[in-house]
């Protein structure tokens, strides 16, 4: 079982914004803090999420972005990128030091735009955090949903005329990130995701971040394990790949899952679904473990070098040089959340 929370706070504008957590019943491994994608939000989108980590013992805190979700503010409407990573770091730090917290370590889970919201918080503050999850994060914009370059030039010209405005020609991400289609139309039915073309300056303050991010993936020096779908379109696979070579953290990870799309830990058939949360939380324990950590980081400072890349298919994962190693059955956590009994619990991956 899972307790299952809910607060309104004020960020430093004085906008309200909601915020959630889930809760283990006994003390929490450690936290791990969402940073959820591009017009989601935490109390509904990323529950499944919430939900399945919490039953495997961590306590799981969200926030709603300003203008997304449950929050107050023009939807999805980004003045600034760097307001959504303030309004995380001031609150993700503020629950870090509450009493019962002091001591945990720290966690970051950030899937496609939060992917880069979780990067820019380790940026904020190198020291903090003790290791993000990376879900197909935004690090670049695929050329395959970008708009022409001809047309981001005539935006920007008028951006800061028309800063709202809802005209920026886009493809529909849920049908290109969404595999199953039972899925992609529960997304559909979600009233607070937002499904609306994007307004003019949120799309240019995603892709001036996105193109800051890649030119400055080197200075990553957090232990993180990115995932990505091999097929997916909507953010470059390539790029996680460059986030993992290109980084100076010692501990790092890089996971690829052939044939699978964006929405990794949802979009998929459910046994996919279940492997990709199971790769998840066994990295997770692993880095809990103040002793193990300890220990693993020394031998990876005297060996040189953390990082592997596992490339992971749903029936026979080929782990760390091409080895076959037979896949383990699911477990069995995703099938029987926290007293949730069913057949399917969506999580839902974000754009």
């Amino acid at each position: 079982m899972s307790v299952y929370d809910l607060e309104y706070i004020r960020n430093s504008r004085d906008v309200q914004l909601f915020t959630c957590r889930w809760l283990p019943l006994s003390p929490p491994k450690a936290l791990v803090f969402i940073c959820h994608g591009y017009g989601m939000e935490c109390s509904s989108f990323m529950r499944g999420c919430g939900i399945k980590l919490a039953c495997a013992g961590y306590a799981v805190i969200g926030m709603d972005y300003e203008g997304h979700g449950r929050s107050k503010g023009a939807r999805c409407y980004i003045k600034k990128f760097d307001n959504i990573v303030n309004d995380c770091y001031d609150f993700f730090k503020s629950v870090s030091e509450q009493d019962e917290y002091k001591g945990k370590r720290r966690f970051l889970y950030g899937e496609s735009m939060g992917g880069a919201v979780a990067l820019l918080l380790h940026k904020k503050d190198l020291t903090f955090w003790h290791g993000a999850v990376l879900v197909a994060p935004m690090c670049k914009i695929s050329e395959k949903v970008k708009p022409h370059p001809v047309v981001i030039n005539i935006l920007t010209q008028v951006e800061e005329i028309i800063p709202k405005w809802k005209i920026v020609p886009s493809k529909d991400v849920i049908d290109s990130a969404f595999k199953d289609p039972i899925k992609r139309e529960e997304i559909r039915s979600n009233k607070l995701v937002y499904q609306e073309k994007p307004r003019l300056k949120t799309a240019l303050e995603m892709l001036r971040t996105s193109i800051s991010l890649e030119d400055s993936l080197h200075e990553v020096t957090v232990p993180f394990f990115v995932l990505h779908g091999e097929a997916d379109t909507v953010t470059d696979p390539e790029v996680s790949r460059a986030l993992y070579e290109q980084a100076s953290s010692v501990d790092k990870t890089f996971k690829l899952y052939p044939g699978m799309w964006h929405a990794l830990t949802s979009g998929e058939p459910d046994d996919n679904v279940e492997l990709v949360f199971s790769d998840i939380v066994a990295w997770l324990d692993k880095r809990s473990d103040i002793e193990y950590s300890t220990l693993h980081n020394q031998f990876l400072a005297h060996r040189g070098s953390g990082a592997h890349v596992v490339r992971s298919a749903p029936t026979t994962p080929l782990m760390n040089g091409g080895s076959k190693k037979k896949q383990q059955k699911p477990s069995v956590y995703g099938k029987y959340l926290c007293g949730w009994k069913g057949p399917r619990m969506h999580h839902h991956s974000s754009m």
